[in-house]
């Protein structure tokens, strides 16, 4: 039997980074990602996020791929939100997404970062956010 624990930090936004994703929007979309992610055995540590993103720590199965991961759970999601009209307009995501590994030494440290976006975001936009995620891990932007 295989061991593997690979935490992995994913940022995805809205279609256009529209701020679509009220309170409740998010709880009901952040439960039905959290569960359909359990029924397809993708292990979300942690999800929260804004009006116009989410932040997921996941642990990566071994035989998982982040871009599969993230397909399933972006596609899924997208699908049942228009399912179920949560917003009454045809909801999307953007196609892009940001992922880096997370050491065990942060994890924490990214737990907490995840459940107060609210409150980090009074500080700093989405797009510098992202930005700064993909500065820290040396991604070029563009």
């Amino acid at each position: 039997m295989s061991h593997v624990k690979i935490m992995v930090h994913c940022v995805w936004g809205t279609k256009n980074r529209a701020g679509i994703l009220t309170s409740e929007r998010q709880n009901q979309l952040f439960d039905h990602i959290y569960q359909n992610a359990k029924s397809k055995d993708i292990h979300i540590d942690s999800i929260g996020g804004y009006f116009d993103h989410v932040h997921c720590l996941i642990s990566l199965g071994a035989d998982q791929s982040i871009a599969k991961v993230m397909q399933l759970i972006k596609g899924e999601a997208s699908s049942w939100a228009n399912k179920n009209k949560i917003t009454g307009f045809k909801f999307e995501w953007a196609e892009d997404y940001f992922a880096g590994s997370v050491s065990e030494s942060i994890t924490e440290k990214v737990r907490n970062y995840i459940r107060n976006q609210g409150k980090h975001h009074q500080k700093m936009s989405f797009s510098d956010e992202y930005n700064q995620f993909l500065n820290r891990y040396g991604i070029p932007l563009g």
